[in-house]
Parts: C-alpha cells; structure tokens; sequence
C-alpha cells in the first residue's frame, strides 16, 4: 500500500523534520527513519501489534476504519496496508496529528485525520467496520461514557486496548450480592477500577486505571461481546446487546432509563 522510497529522498531532511515534530509516541518506519528508537517500551507499538495482527483480516477489501486516540498513526497506516478503504484518524493533541499527517503523506498513504474528542465521536456521520480504541481509556475522566459513545459508532470490530493494574485473572461472579457482603471488596480479583487522583508515571492524564475484570465488565456492560484476548492489555469485540428496544445503552442512560 506505501510506496517504495522516492529516488531523491533525502534522508538528511526527512530525519531533521522527524525530530522538529517533537517527541514521538509511535516508533514508525518512515522509510528507514525511525521515529522513536529509544522508546521506554521497545519498538512501540509494533510490539502490540505483532500480537493482535493475526486477530484481523490480512484483507480489509475497502473495510471502513477509525481510530480513536490515533496520535502518529500507526494503526491507520496498518489497516490501511491491509487494503482498508476510508480509513480516519481521531485525536485531540495537535503534535500528534501533525505527526501523523506528516507520517502518511510521507508513506504516501491516504489517510484522514481530524481534531475530535472521544467525547464527540458520536457526532460522526454513520458507522464503521472497524474501530481502533486503544491507549486511551485509562486517560479518561469518564471511561464509561466514551466507551458507550464508540459503540453507537461500530458496525464490526472494536481493536480495544487499556494499560492494566492490579489482578489479572477472569473469575465469574454473582448477579447480585447481598448489601452487607463487603467481603467481596477486598478481594483483589473482584472487578474494580483504580482512580488516580494526582499523577501515574508522571501523567496527570492517567485517571483509571482497571484490572482485567472491570476492563471485561465494563466492555460487556456496554452491549459487547469478547470475541478474543490476544495480549494481556487487548481485546477483540463484537457488538452484542448494544440496543434495548431500539435504543443505545448510552441513550437510555442519558434518559433516565436504566
């Protein structure tokens, strides 16, 4: 899908303007360059990458795609070489747009990128085949409510990803508990989110902060069905239940409903 390295590259130029966008968060290949070699965790994030990749068709034939929290684009560049076709990417950090404007025009590989909040995804026009939510819920101070947002917008595939704390094992519980059942609280596998109040690796952006039962509640609370956990941080999802009576979760909320 990229093109081959034009014949006059200028290898000088293209590594200064790598370094005058600022510091990167996706260590891309632009066409041998790359943007951040000395990421803190290794080459990111192809290392998530290789390990959900075989979860998505190596052919998306013209597949619609977007991605929320996209910053340089790595994952639109990806699915777009799979032969996606409208592919757009979401952010609301203006280095990381430029970033990726930068990146694709470099690869020579069109995709679009728009300054849009999480929080105004619903505003979108239609629905999309694949939607790439990764990186960012932890970096919310309403999780629930982008979430239910994205899922008025999935028409396939939700690619989710969240940095995870605390206990890392699947249990099933009750329905139901009875108010004086305060055992359940102190058990570390119990579904439960941590609030940051102040700073987490020195971002005040880091708000909560879910073990592995809350990140799989909480995706099945908004009408999804698991369909595979190919990395200890990443889920593959379907949409399930995502209307009752014709209306979204998030609809009946807003209303008073459920």
């Amino acid at each position: 899908m990229s093109a081959s390295p034009p014949a006059n590259l200028d290898r000088t130029a293209l590594s200064r303007r790598v370094h005058e966008l600022g510091d990167w968060f996706h260590n891309l290949d632009l066409h041998g360059i790359p943007t951040a070699p000395n990421h803190f965790l290794g080459d990111f994030p192809n290392i998530k990458w290789r390990s959900i990749c075989n979860h998505i068709p190596s052919d998306l034939n013209g597949a619609t795609v977007l991605d929320v929290g996209c910053n340089a684009g790595f994952y639109c560049i990806e699915l777009k070489r799979r032969g996606a076709g409208r592919v757009l990417g979401i952010d609301v950090d203006d280095r990381y747009l430029q970033q990726a404007r930068f990146a694709a025009e470099t690869l020579a590989i069109e995709i679009e990128f728009q300054k849009l909040s999480v929080y105004d995804v619903d505003s979108l026009p239609g629905q999309f085949d694949f939607i790439v939510f990764m990186g960012v819920l932890y970096h919310l101070r309403y999780p629930l409510l982008a979430l239910d947002k994205i899922v008025k917008k999935l028409a396939g595939t939700l690619i989710f990803q969240t940095m995870i704390r605390g206990s890392q094992q699947q249990r099933q519980w009750a329905d139901d508990y009875s108010f004086w059942n305060k055992e359940i609280f102190v058990d570390p596998d119990f579904p439960a989110a941590y609030f940051i109040e102040k700073n987490y690796a020195g971002d005040p952006t880091n708000w909560w902060i879910p073990n592995q039962g809350a990140v799989e509640g909480m995706l099945r609370s908004s009408g999804l069905h698991i369909t595979a956990h190919p990395e200890e941080e990443t889920w593959i999802c379907k949409p399930g239940k995502v209307t009752r009576d014709g209306n979204y979760i998030l609809d009946l909320e807003m209303q008073g409903i459920l």
